[in-house]
């Protein structure tokens, strides 16, 4: 069994950072109450972690091939418990906002170098199986993390979500000194710092602009100048990597249509299939009356339906056309958003959301498993980590984008609601309902007046989520059309890698 300790070693790390992208969202209300914090901090709490995550994973690969794998996952194991244990103990919205970020820097550490750990451990059948556990251990932090979520907020605090991190980092950083096999001598090689700077400016302006439209609308300096800002770092960005020896992306890469294609569905797959549960979360708790451990537990039906049609895919679709896998797993996640917005409603439950969960999760379950290895068949086998590195970098920048478009028309959607029923200073109390504060604010307000403002709360939030839904129904639509008129609709892509080299799989968890 010594054998097999590796890969167990990998997998606490993976599971620990995946399982923080989702564990916190059926904790945000209480976060909420406890540091008074306002709607865009919210966002940032989700975002600053899956905003960090996404744009550095590129460039750590590069650090991980120079100062070796064990090393670097070490450290970002480190680093992921520090920032953990500060996100339990923050005093403030700042503190919080700032861990998680710092949070993201350690789980792309350690995130970068999975497939290289697993590849240095294992050989041949051994290799495979590997893959497939901690594939499943990958998909499982989706089920677990707003049920593990729930269970720790309503039982002991919202602090515990992050401070249970810890025992499990320092018995995953022991493991890591008796488990892996040590790196040896530094490499030489270059870390694309340029690069990994003008990226990260420009994804974190163009969030922040999103983000900073709901209080200072589209119209106003600031959010135009971040919107430049984020344009003028990406364009940056794009000359760096053209004309850079050692590009961290090449761009020659999205000359090949379903490379490109394949590209765009992992941007929006993540945007179109889990941005919104963040505030389905949210309404259920704070105007819905739900627990954490319940309102966790509404999701379970996407989980159920991811794996069991991923294990449908991988038994009965092996070679077919990726095409016409993604592109309708895309149209399933697109046609569930929608139905959640039909059904939605201001006197809804969670009931109404489990239809379209249901598609959602089939959709995801036919998506997930075959983007990675579609992507890296289409690319030269030379390539196939860059390939890898970007489609994961992809589905990140769409989660951490998606929540916050759908928070700006959240919001305005339900300000526009509560003006139209004459709420006094109705861009403020949507920003309350969004941020989980209803109940705070139906406390104040006179009981004779209780039962018409609880409506009108019930109604905005419902308004703002079917707005939510149709955005990111739409996402998933343009996804498919994408993938159905970019993708190449052969089996085998030109650029498959030859038997025995099987690429290695994606993770099918949320993000």
């Amino acid at each position: 069994m010594r054998k097999w300790w590796p890969l167990v070693t990998i997998c606490l790390g993976t599971f620990m950072l995946l399982i923080d992208v989702t564990i916190v969202n059926v904790a945000l209300p209480q976060m909420s109450g406890d540091l008074k914090t306002s709607f865009n901090s919210l966002q940032w709490v989700v975002d600053g972690y899956a905003l960090s995550l996404g744009v550095l994973l590129l460039g750590a690969g590069a650090l991980g091939d120079m100062f070796g794998h064990r090393r670097l996952y070490v450290g970002g194991l480190t680093l992921f418990a520090l920032a953990s244990l500060t996100c339990g103990v923050a005093s403030d919205p700042a503190m919080l906002i700032t861990s998680r970020v710092v949070q993201g820097v350690g789980a792309a550490a350690m995130f970068t170098t999975t497939f290289a750990l697993l590849n240095s451990s294992y050989q041949g059948r051994e290799r495979g199986v590997a893959y497939g556990i901690w594939g499943g251990v990958s998909g499982a932090a989706a089920a677990v993390g707003p049920i593990l979520g729930g269970l720790l907020t309503e039982g002991f605090s919202w602090r515990w979500i992050f401070l249970v991190n810890l025992p499990i980092s320092v018995l995953a950083i022991t493991m890591c000194f008796v488990a892996l096999a040590h790196d040896g001598k530094r490499q030489p090689g270059r870390f694309d710092l340029a690069g990994t700077v003008t990226f990260t400016i420009a994804a974190t302006a163009l969030t922040l602009a999103v983000i900073r439209a709901n209080d200072e609308g589209w119209s106003s300096l600031q959010t135009w100048g971040l919107i430049v800002l984020s344009a003028v770092a990406l364009t940056g960005f794009v000359l760096i990597q053209w004309r850079s020896p050692h590009a961290m992306f090449d761009l020659g890469l999205l000359r090949n249509r379903s490379f490109t294609g394949i590209l765009i569905a992992a941007l929006l797959v993540n945007f179109a299939a889990f941005a919104a549960f963040t505030y389905t979360s949210i309404w259920l708790q704070s105007v819905n009356g739900m627990s954490p451990l319940k309102a966790g537990l509404t999701g379970l039906l996407v989980s159920i339906g991811s794996m069991v049609a991923s294990g449908i895919a991988g038994a009965r679709l092996h070679g077919r056309s990726p095409r016409a896998i993604i592109g309708s797993g895309m149209l399933l996640i697109g046609l569930g958003s929608l139905l959640n917005a039909v059904l939605v409603h201001a006197t809804s439950s969670w009931p109404a959301l489990q239809g379209g969960y249901a598609l959602i999760g089939v959709g995801v379950g036919l998506v997930m498993p075959t983007l990675a290895s579609s992507a890296m068949g289409a690319v030269p086998p030379r390539r196939s980590g860059m390939a890898a590195g970007s489609l994961t970098t992809a589905r990140q920048l769409g989660f951490a984008i998606g929540i916050a478009v759908l928070g700006t028309a959240f919001a305005s959607r339900a300000a526009h609601y509560l003006a139209g029923h004459n709420a006094p200073d109705p861009d403020r109390t949507a920003h309350a309902l969004a941020a989980g504060q209803a109940g705070r604010i139906l406390a104040t307000v006179p009981d004779n007046v209780r039962g018409t403002v609880s409506t009108a709360f019930h109604g905005a939030f419902a308004s703002g989520l079917d707005v939510a839904f149709l955005i990111a129904g739409g996402a998933g639509l343009l996804g498919s059309l994408a993938v159905f008129l970019l993708v190449r609709p052969a089996s085998r892509p030109e650029h498959a890698a030859p038997a025995g080299q099987a690429a290695a799989p994606e993770p099918t968890a949320v993000a």
